[in-house]
């Protein structure tokens, strides 16, 4: 028996809307996972890579370890990543954001650690003059000035998290991946094809949205350009 003319999902074909009405719960679902393990995993980065550059900044000699570090953590494979942290954290999400944590850290501590050195060293005196102690100094005026670098590194690492989610598909933690990589274990060419192109339209969101952001946070920057 054929297929019936209407009926994309029985001839398996890439673009099919019934796919999409009548596994909306099962897509919507995936998308909520993989938001989930994009931020926490990119937020906790954040929050570990702003007192790594910090310390490189103001302690030269940890600038060399510091970033020899994130950058071995980056080139490590992501199948042998997680194979290393298995042991800590199981077959669990936790498996995932940990690895997505350390792949994030050369990208964040680099940028933030660029930024800060850019601030210029006249700017520093100059709010030292004005009786700004290290505390106030640093949240008054080498953070702000660092921005444009630190959120171009929170934006690449964040693009980049979206792509690596869909790794933790085999541990079944992979949001999007676990349809991609289901998907592609029966050739279900829908499937595969919504959730990956659903990958690319979440990275490229979170990037627009936190070019959005660094736009209002930095009006200086943009009173600069002519």
């Amino acid at each position: 028996m054929t297929a019936a003319p209407h009926d994309c999902l029985a001839r398996n074909e890439w673009i099919c809307g019934a796919y999409l009405s009548t596994r909306r719960h099962i897509l919507a679902d995936a998308v909520v996972e993989h938001l989930q393990l994009t931020a926490v995993s990119v937020g906790l980065g954040l929050v570990i890579a702003l007192p790594l550059a910090l310390a490189a900044r103001h302690r030269r000699w940890m600038s060399g370890p510091v970033l020899g570090i994130t950058t071995v953590l980056y080139t490590i494979p992501s199948l042998a990543m997680f194979s290393l942290l298995l042991p800590l954290y199981g077959l669990s999400a936790s498996l995932v954001v940990a690895g997505l944590v350390l792949y994030s850290l050369t990208l964040l501590v680099r940028n933030i650690l660029a930024g800060l050195r850019a601030v210029p060293e006249e700017t520093r005196q100059a709010a030292r003059g004005l009786g700004y102690g290290p505390l106030r100094l640093l949240l008054t005026v080498e953070l702000p000035l660092a921005l444009p670098a630190a959120m171009a590194g929170l934006r690449i690492a964040t693009v980049s998290a979206v792509s690596l989610v869909t790794i933790g598909a085999i541990v079944g933690h992979g949001g999007l991946g676990n349809l991609i990589y289901a998907g592609m274990g029966t050739f279900f060419k829908a499937q595969v094809l919504t959730a990956s192109v659903l990958c690319v339209v979440i990275a490229v969101l979170a990037d627009l949205l936190l070019l959005f952001v660094q736009w209002l946070i930095t009006p200086w920057v943009r009173r600069q350009r002519p």
